[in-house]
């Protein structure tokens, strides 16, 4: 008698993942003479523990089950992954960029605990991302220093797509579609494209491993620009309560959105084709890579 698949719970492996991340705000800064002000831990515990997606953290569990690997394997990738987005959050709340008072439903960090201590909160986190992956010490250093490498490149095309989002500055495009594609590949795709690499580096090495990199390299570069333009239509369809953060800002900042150079239904239809050719991009992988056709279901269907 054939025996029905085994279908994941893609959601399974957050208690996991949040019991990881909440032993790392008190290990921030174990590397220093006098350790940080409890204030300064404090702060960056707020930010990086509060409600949230982790959905970095679980795109790298399931691509490391892609990969041949435990979901477990991951952790390490997907804690670092966390605490460079959260410090990517705090900066961009504050006044000089987005001006945010509201994030996951609670007030952004500055609003909290003043501008001075959300910039050094963000500091402190970025610097433990970085510190985390090169301490861990279930981690074979080879694997140490492609895992620091993979996320200071994601880093940095992060914080260059918040600036050509924020400040303008883009190289040439041919359309107004080409360069919110350049802008979104990095400032949002590329802490997405990571977490997928990252978690697949977590796996055993071997053949499966490096087959499964150029697949899930593929399946993160949409599903990252899916997830753009599935934000971008939020923010022009849902009310601040339901998202849990202000609505209708791009627009008021003048900020070049999908639905903004596209329309509401070109946008989701873009996104409904993204969404395909990410789930196409698993199938070699198989049945292994379940856990991230589910998650990518989930992530461009979702309300906020």
């Amino acid at each position: 008698m054939l025996m029905a698949p085994t279908i994941p719970d893609i959601l399974a492996p957050l208690a996991t993942i949040e019991a990881h991340l909440a032993r790392r705000p008190a290990l921030l800064g174990r590397g220093t003479t006098d350790g940080l002000p409890d204030t300064l831990v404090d702060a960056a515990a707020y930010a990086l523990l509060g409600p949230g997606k982790r959905l970095r953290p679980l795109l790298a569990w399931h691509a490391c089950v892609a990969a041949g690997g435990r979901g477990e394997s991951s952790l390490p990738a997907g804690t670092a992954l966390e605490m460079v987005h959260a410090f990517s959050l705090v900066h961009d709340d504050l006044p000089a960029l987005d001006d945010d008072d509201l994030r996951r439903g609670r007030p952004t960090l500055h609003r909290h605990a003043g501008e001075a201590m959300a910039i050094l909160a963000g500091d402190a986190l970025l610097a433990g991302a970085f510190e985390s992956l090169a301490d861990d010490a279930d981690l074979e250093p080879s694997a140490r220093l492609a895992l620091v490498r993979e996320l200071a490149g994601a880093t940095g095309a992060m914080i260059g797509g918040q600036v050509w989002d924020t400040l303008g500055g883009l190289p040439p495009t041919p359309d107004a579609e080409a360069a919110l594609r350049l802008i979104h590949r990095n400032k949002t795709g590329a802490l997405i494209r990571a977490a997928c690499r990252m978690g697949a580096m977590c796996a055993p090495p071997g053949a499966r491993a490096d087959a499964a990199l150029p697949a899930l390299t593929a399946f993160a570069e949409r599903v990252g620009l899916c997830f753009q333009i599935v934000d971008d239509l939020l923010d022009v369809t849902q009310t601040a309560e339901h998202a849990g953060k202000r609505t209708g800002k791009d627009a008021q900042a003048g900020k070049t959105t999908y639905p903004g150079v596209l329309g509401i239904d070109a946008s989701r239809v873009e996104a409904a084709r993204l969404h395909r050719e990410a789930i196409a991009a698993l199938k070699p992988l198989g049945p292994s890579a379940a856990g991230l056709t589910l998650l990518a279901d989930h992530l461009c269907d979702r309300t906020r």
